[in-house]
């Protein structure tokens, strides 16, 4: 009977224990979660790589858990109230969505949904030589370079405009996956409307080119422009015959004055 009892009071005793410790680890648990959900918010991420204009819907989009003591400013928590919104700038996959990667509310898709607040978009003629062989993509940045007859009817190549954003090349807005050089005869550029005069007159007067520029290169540099004389040299070399001896040069006559007397005729020197 003693036995018993004891056998009895062990599987009691673990039992109990075996609660205890399960109970222990559901606590643990529910403190940590708590815990989690206190320190980390929900927040919008692509789950693709998204491209500048394209329009946004629910599988293109993701939560995940974002630290709370790092906010994102501009974020979003809810991937419905982005529906139909348009992308002004790529996302690669895993980015947060901001309300600055965004065309304002209500924008249709298109090149007029990339154009920036303030600015202007507009189309320039190019070839393989003025389009920089064909790189210069959605996205890039470019000078704007013209040459042309100054005012005293000399060449002058001069950069008129400089960091300006490509935003589409021919009717292509959006960078496609096979990235390669093509020809094209347009280059839509976005400018302000003071750098869409200069560049309208540029377009009028002489033969515009675009000099391609490193994305996070913002330097502006001052320059005079380039002429013939400083692209050939400003000194002028003399021609040298190279065979037989050099040939005399004819003896210099002094400057006269011719007199005519009825029709005797006659000159004199100046002393």
């Amino acid at each position: 009977m003693q036995k018993q009892k004891a056998l009895l009071f062990l599987i009691i005793s673990l039992v109990l224990s075996a609660l205890t410790l399960w109970g222990a680890v559901r606590w643990v648990n529910r403190q940590i979660d708590s815990r989690v959900s206190h320190q980390s918010v929900k927040v919008v991420v692509a789950s693709l790589p998204i491209q500048a204009g394209e329009n946004l819907n629910a599988g293109m989009l993701r939560k995940i858990d974002w630290p709370a003591k790092e906010p994102i400013v501009g974020g979003f928590t809810d991937p419905g109230a982005l529906n139909n919104r348009i992308v002004v700038t790529p996302l690669a996959m895993g980015e947060p969505v901001l309300e600055s990667h965004l065309a304002p509310e209500g924008s249709r898709a298109g090149l007029s949904a990339l154009i920036g607040p303030g600015k202007r978009a507009m189309a320039v003629h190019v070839n393989d030589v003025a389009g920089v062989a064909g790189f210069a993509l959605p996205g890039n940045l470019v000078d704007v370079l013209v040459s042309l007859q100054d005012e005293q009817s000399h060449m002058i190549s001069k950069i008129v405009l400089q960091d300006v954003r490509v935003l589409a090349v021919a009717q292509d807005a959006t960078l496609k996956d096979d990235v390669k050089a093509k020809v094209v005869n347009s280059v839509t550029l976005e400018v302000t409307p003071q750098q869409a005069e200069t560049l309208d007159l540029a377009k009028a007067v002489g033969a515009v080119s675009l000099v391609l520029r490193n994305q996070v290169d913002k330097k502006e540099v001052a320059t005079s422009g380039a002429r013939k004389s400083t692209l050939l040299g400003s000194a002028a070399v003399a021609v040298q015959p190279t065979h037989g001896a050099a040939k005399p040069r004819l003896a210099e006559r002094p400057p006269s004055i011719e007199i005519i007397r009825g029709t005797v005729h006659g000159s004199t020197v100046p002393q």
